[in-house]
């Protein structure tokens, strides 16, 4: 065995590893273009695909953990670069959390109103009602009466008398009118009184207003049946109201000893404060008017038969009063 001279080096085990390595390498971007080209051939349903598959699943666990176990530090991480951002982009992220809040609450109103008259038409469709509609600009201007004011008058086609009209029942009627408003008399008025009658058995009577803001169905005598939970409509006596648009509901029922009427509660559909739009009545149409019938009807159960009597026989009092003249007990309609 020759050894090396003194100063000279051996075969350097440095070049032989780098040289090996070099080898290797190629050796594999060999095989994987050998590999890719075949599973390119093969498609699918190589055996090469079926190996990956299962390597797939095999790793999949392990995968699933590395992602379990990293997601809380990723976390932090934005954490981190939130609490690190400049002011100004802080300022920039405030203010579009602002803007889309004032977005969203401008998107909700609109969805709100657009309910809101959506209704309006549909109370209007169902009655067939000739109106125009109005917005409540404000409430009673004094603590003795209630009121709200309309911003619709003279103006647009109004005038005093006209009822008015909530999507789910009547409110009131108006009582001023200028050119460019109106004031709207509530039902909960005690100068309020609507000619109405139980819808189930069409007893006729009054629906006043009170003080204390209760609103009760009047006239209605003992002998007759009325019970919590009726609906009672407008009657269409005196001309103004059209028939049978919805008031409220009877919440309580007393028949006195001795007395000739019954003292009926009645609460009402529509409250104010729940609306901003209403329906101003403007006219009514043939088939909203009380016919001569209910006019005798409501002057035999106030009177007697003869009423009665004469009107089913075509008197030309009754005929006048459908024409839309009110009897003595529908003035305070208009």
């Amino acid at each position: 065995m020759a050894l090396s001279a003194p100063g000279q080096r051996g075969p350097s085990l440095g070049n032989n590893s780098n040289g090996g390595g070099t080898r290797q390498l190629a050796a594999c971007v060999v095989v994987s273009l050998v590999l890719i080209t075949v599973s390119s051939r093969m498609g699918q349903t190589g055996p090469l695909e079926a190996v990956r598959g299962a390597f797939m699943t095999v790793t999949t666990p392990v995968r699933y953990l590395g992602a379990t176990v990293s997601a809380p530090f990723q976390g932090l991480g934005n954490i981190f670069a939130n609490l690190t951002a400049d002011q100004a982009t802080l300022s920039d992220l405030k203010a579009e959390n602002e803007r889309l809040q004032a977005r969203n609450a401008e998107l909700e109103e609109s969805e709100q109103t657009a309910t809101r008259l959506q209704q309006l038409l549909d109370i209007k469709d169902t009655y067939n009602l000739q109106s125009t509609a109005a917005r409540i600009i404000s409430g009673s201007a004094d603590s003795w009466s209630s009121t709200v004011t309309i911003d619709k008058g003279t103006a647009d086609g109004l005038s005093v008398g006209m009822p008015v009209s909530a999507s789910n029942g009547v409110i009131g009627q108006i009582v001023e009118c200028g050119a460019t408003s109106s004031t709207v008399r509530l039902l909960t008025d005690e100068s309020s009184s609507i000619s109405a009658m139980v819808q189930s058995n069409r007893a006729q009577g009054m629906v006043v207003g009170s003080a204390s803001g209760q609103v009760s169905l009047t006239l209605i005598r003992s002998n007759q049946t009325v019970n919590v939970g009726d609906v009672v409509v407008t009657s269409g006596l005196g001309g103004v109201f059209p028939k049978g648009l919805p008031i409220g509901k009877v919440t309580s029922v007393q028949n006195n000893p001795g007395s000739l009427y019954l003292d009926v509660v009645v609460e009402p559909f529509a409250h104010t404060e729940s609306f901003e739009e209403v329906l101003v009545i403007t006219s009514l149409t043939q088939e909203q008017q009380a016919t001569a019938q209910d006019i005798s009807e409501a002057d035999a159960q106030e009177g007697g038969s003869s009423a009665s009597t004469d009107a089913a026989a075509g008197d030309g009092s009754a005929a006048g009063d459908a024409s839309g003249s009110p009897d003595g007990s529908t003035n305070s309609n208009g």
